[in-house]
């Protein structure tokens, strides 16, 4: 199929599924690239960020900066942020090394875990780590606290259509937003492409350090949450490494696929949801089909 027709082709499925995005495929060593949509355009990333957190807290390690082995005290209530899976969910205090924090924001996504370690490596730091390594179009703003404070935690589930309905009915033309973890001008943000450039650095690094690159790779390679584009990506004979990100209507995952046959490529699907729901298992499906169909023809140039 010629290009244009597969993008124009999955551009109709995106629509018709209720979902706009953008999304970029890159071969990590020759650079030859897929796009559909505006892959420049800036997101709310949400926890998308956890990956350039985890670069500069791994980073900050490597060069001794922060003793990984130092140990942090959760106590629940206290030192919570919201979130559905690990430290939040504890009901009794609990001392947590650093570099066990990482893993726990990187694996689970552990907001409490993110917001502990953006507490010693404050956003700032972050974004000082990014301009050094080169990458651009990543905004790291504040904490993950913030990303978990949405108008729909504080609505009851049954109403929590009209928070999606807000999310989905109220951006700017230029992409603010009344909700402030939807205003790109407010919120960290980025793009597909500056994803990508990202995970270029972390699987080829220039101006990263071997170990700090190795220590990002395996952590995005221990994601545990797998159902939006693993399904169509991993395999046994390939390797998909990932970070999710999730707030209100948008759903985004950016990852690496490491094909036996040597061939490696950068994913990074960034997408909005026009359909109110909370659980859309579909519109996840979709993100892998079209992020796959892309990947496909990348691959049989």
């Amino acid at each position: 199929m010629h290009e244009r027709a597969l993008v124009r082709d999955l551009e109709q499925l995106l629509e018709e599924g209720g979902l706009r995005g953008s999304f970029l495929v890159r071969d990590l060593d020759t650079g030859e690239e897929l796009a559909l949509g505006r892959p420049d355009l800036p997101y709310p990333t949400a926890s998308l960020v956890k990956v350039p957190l985890a670069l500069a807290t791994a980073e900050r390690i490597h060069l001794g900066e922060l003793d990984g082995a130092c140990t942090v005290e959760v106590v629940p209530g206290r030192d919570s942020t919201p979130g559905p899976f690990g430290l939040a969910q504890f009901r009794h205090p609990v001392r947590v090394a650093v570099e066990d924090l990482l893993y726990l924001a990187m694996a689970l996504s552990d907001n409490t875990a993110a917001e502990l370690l953006f507490e010693s490596t404050p956003p700032e730091l972050v974004a000082d780590v990014l301009r050094r390594v080169g990458v651009r179009g990543i905004t790291v703003r504040h904490g993950i606290a913030e990303v978990a404070t949405t108008p729909l935690g504080a609505l009851d589930p049954a109403d929590a259509h009209l928070a999606l309905e807000l999310a989905i009915g109220a951006p700017t033309e230029g992409h603010g937003h009344p909700v402030c973890q939807l205003d790109v001008t407010h919120a960290s943000s980025g793009s597909a492409r500056a994803y990508v450039e990202l995970l270029q650095e972390v699987w080829r690094p220039t101006a990263v350090a071997a170990p700090v690159a190795a220590r990002v790779r395996g952590l995005m390679g221990a994601n545990m949450l797998r159902q939006r584009l693993t399904p169509d990506f991993a395999s046994d004979s390939a390797v998909w490494s990932s970070k999710t990100g999730t707030v209100l209507n948008c759903r985004h995952e950016v990852g690496v696929v490491e094909h036996t046959d040597g061939q490696v490529l950068a994913v990074a699907a960034l997408t909005e949801s026009l359909v109110p729901a909370v659980v859309q298992p579909g519109a996840e499906a979709l993100m892998g089909r079209v992020a796959r169909g892309l990947h496909d023809h990348l691959r049989a140039r």
